[in-house]
């Protein structure tokens, strides 16, 4: 495991990280030592979405583990402090509200748990997962809402039901920040946006939708083609950082995948 460069890599990061908020304070004193540091196995999980590795197992192989401890207790561990690997990307998120800038984007993006046709038998995910639809099509899953800069810095995220109207998340996934914010049509309201503008603090712009008799300006023009950066956040999550995944067996693993995803994502 030792031999491994981004291995080592990403272990020097989170390593300081780790020192900083005192994560071995975590760690019950009494009964048996953990196989690995804390630090191992907050890397091995970033090491698995930033590699874009299928599974656990795989990662357990091409680390080589075997010598410190079995496949289950990996896999286990790396669901167990799954929550401080949250703590680093709160952290983190908290760092880039401070260097956000004025612009900001708003946007959301399907999460499936599950391919359509097996939604009825999928138990792992129910009661957090719901019937959604998007351009494509529809999907049983999640919805992950984002608010982030223009430079791919998220400044704030949530997890919802694959039914939730974007609208409705927004107060909250905002109430700490201040500038413009840019929209597409699912975030027209009326009242959200007499709700959410504040005079000199902060303004929510949603593009028009293409049959509403709206003008807009050459500057709205242009912030409009900004939002749409937000998009390469989905893409590159989804496409190589293992964000998307159906093969969790329990809904603590599917939240570990999605945090060290998106840890994977911000970090490196």
């Amino acid at each position: 495991m030792l031999m491994i460069p981004i291995f080592n890599k990403i272990l020097k990061t989170v390593t300081i990280i780790a020192k900083q908020l005192n994560f071995k304070s975590y760690v019950k004193q009494k009964g048996r030592k953990l196989a690995l540091t804390i630090e191992q196995i907050l890397t091995a999980g970033i090491f698995k979405q930033q590699q874009g590795i299928a599974t656990k197992k795989s990662t357990y192989e091409i680390l080589n583990i075997k010598t410190k401890c079995s496949y289950k207790t990996f896999a286990v561990s790396l669901n167990r402090f799954a929550h401080l690997a949250a703590i680093i990307l709160a952290l983190i998120m908290k760092t880039n509200q401070g260097i956000s800038g004025t612009i900001k984007i708003l946007d959301s993006t399907c999460v499936p748990v599950c391919q359509l046709k097996n939604s009825k038998k999928h138990k792992v995910m129910q009661g957090l997962a719901d019937y959604g639809k998007t351009g494509n099509g529809a999907y049983f899953g999640l919805k992950l809402h984002i608010c982030a800069t223009p430079l791919k810095r998220i400044l704030s995220l949530k997890f919802t039901s694959g039914n939730t109207d974007d609208r409705k998340v927004v107060i909250g996934l905002t109430k700490e920040l201040e500038g413009l914010f840019l929209a597409d049509a699912g975030y027209i309201s009326k009242k959200l946006a007499a709700l959410f503008n504040q005079e000199n603090k902060r303004m929510l712009f949603a593009k028009p939708r293409k049959n509403m008799k709206k003008l807009i300006t050459e500057f709205q023009d242009k912030l409009y083609k900004v939002r749409s950066l937000v998009e390469i956040n989905f893409r590159i999550l989804k496409q190589f950082c293992g964000f998307i995944t159906s093969l969790p067996k329990s809904a603590d693993g599917y939240l570990a995948n999605y945090i060290y995803s998106l840890l994977a994502y911000q970090i490196f």
